[in-house]
């Protein structure tokens, strides 16, 4: 295995621990997130979802929704369509 790839296997597991909130709604998001989606993201996009996981969970909920807009944020547009499309549908939350 090349260095480039452990330190990106590395890179994965420290963000998906750090994928685990305290507020539930954000937990749910996040788990269908990481077995969606997470296998392909760019170093580009691990870094933006990394400077994300920053952020308290209201206001980073609050960026999933779409409710607030943060400044500076441009540059993480792609990952929070991707976390968006990872919300649970209407369906899935009846279900």
């Amino acid at each position: 295995m090349l260095n480039a790839e452990i330190l990106r296997e590395a890179e994965q597991r420290r963000l998906t621990w750090r994928c685990r909130r305290g507020m539930l709604e954000l937990d749910i998001v996040l788990q269908r997130f990481v077995s969606e989606h997470f296998s392909g993201l760019t170093l580009a996009e691990m870094e933006q979802l990394d400077a994300l996981l920053e952020l308290p969970d209201n206001m980073f909920w609050d960026l999933i929704q779409g409710v607030n807009s943060q400044p500076g944020m441009a540059e993480s547009a792609a990952i929070l369509e991707k976390l968006r499309a990872s919300r649970p549908t209407a369906e899935q939350e009846t279900a």
